[in-house]
């Protein structure tokens, strides 16, 4: 896949680190860490030193009880970003947003890819706008999993994929790949070409705490859409309520998620802490290497 100037090869055994940028006053864990463009272009030049691969710039908090802004606010506080990294960075630029003005418009003044939280089934996207909007610039896109209705361990699933559909864990593997399908069919409806698309199995989204943990213990399975899959799990509430951990004392979980993901065949991790996570994942390819030959 390529993003930006960059060539991906996520057939081989390498992972690749998307290091989350947010220019946001209330993201769940480093909200207003990043309130000035000057601070913003440091911390992404501590990560290039780190070894990023890709930036995530966003302009929303997307945290469990995110206050919703305006278009015109958040392209205000991501242009300014997305055009400072491109003069002083070669590093392709995704930006987080689900709404399809917003990826117009940084689509158009240099964002690389889209990476988009409701997976092209935003609810007030009723016409596919962004699907269209993604399959006109030819650019990638994360398909990240995710439904207006919480999807737990109590859901049974879809019978058609007969798959022991009267039994809860299996009846959770049969909606998410369900609804990824969903997902990924109107990302085809649109023209979106497949070698432009990752998926993500939205880990703390439209789930309860049973139904992540049950999104990493699936995660092998999203394996067959064919498709490079993008882990998202850093410091997240799955961690927290399994370890009872405050946000800032959640990285070696983190470190242990990834590390899980890239055995379960996740090739893009999206983290905060830049450099322990690569380190990890490049000694965690090391060894995958030797195994697969």
């Amino acid at each position: 896949m390529k993003i930006g100037t960059k060539d991906f090869d996520f057939q081989n055994g390498t992972s690749y680190i998307m290091g989350i940028l947010n220019i946001t006053p209330d993201s769940f864990s480093d909200g207003g860490s990043h309130a000035t463009l000057d601070a913003v272009i440091d911390h992404a030049a501590q990560m290039v030193e780190d070894g990023v691969d890709i930036f995530d710039v966003g302009g929303e908090s997307t945290r469990p009880g995110y206050t919703l802004i305006s278009c015109e606010e958040e392209l205000e506080r991501v242009l300014p970003v997305i055009e400072a990294l491109k003069k002083r960075f070669d590093v392709p630029i995704s930006v987080d947003t689900y709404k399809h003005q917003v990826a117009k418009t940084v689509l158009e003044q240099g964002a690389d890819m889209i990476n988009d939280i409701w997976g092209l089934n935003y609810p007030e996207d009723e016409d596919h706008l962004m699907a269209s909007v993604i399959a006109a610039s030819q650019k990638p896109v994360c398909i990240m999993h995710n439904n207006s209705q919480v999807l737990s361990s109590s859901h049974k699933g879809s019978a058609h994929l007969n798959l022991a559909a009267d039994h809860p864990q299996y009846g959770f593997r049969n909606r998410l790949l369900d609804d990824l399908k969903s997902q990924l069919d109107i990302a085809f409806a649109a023209g979106i070409s497949p070698e432009n698309i990752m998926i993500d199995p939205g880990v703390g989204f439209a789930k309860d705490l049973e139904g992540n943990i049950l999104s990493m213990a699936y995660l092998n399975d999203l394996k067959a859409f064919d498709l490079p899959i993008l882990l998202g799990i850093s410091r997240k509430s799955i961690i927290g309520k399994s370890l009872d951990l405050p946000v800032d004392q959640r990285e070696e979980a983190t470190v242990a998620l990834n590390v899980l993901g890239r055995a379960a065949g996740a090739r893009i991790f999206r983290v905060h802490n830049v450099l322990a996570n690569k380190r990890a994942l490049a000694m965690t390819d090391v060894i995958r290497q030797e195994i697969e030959g």
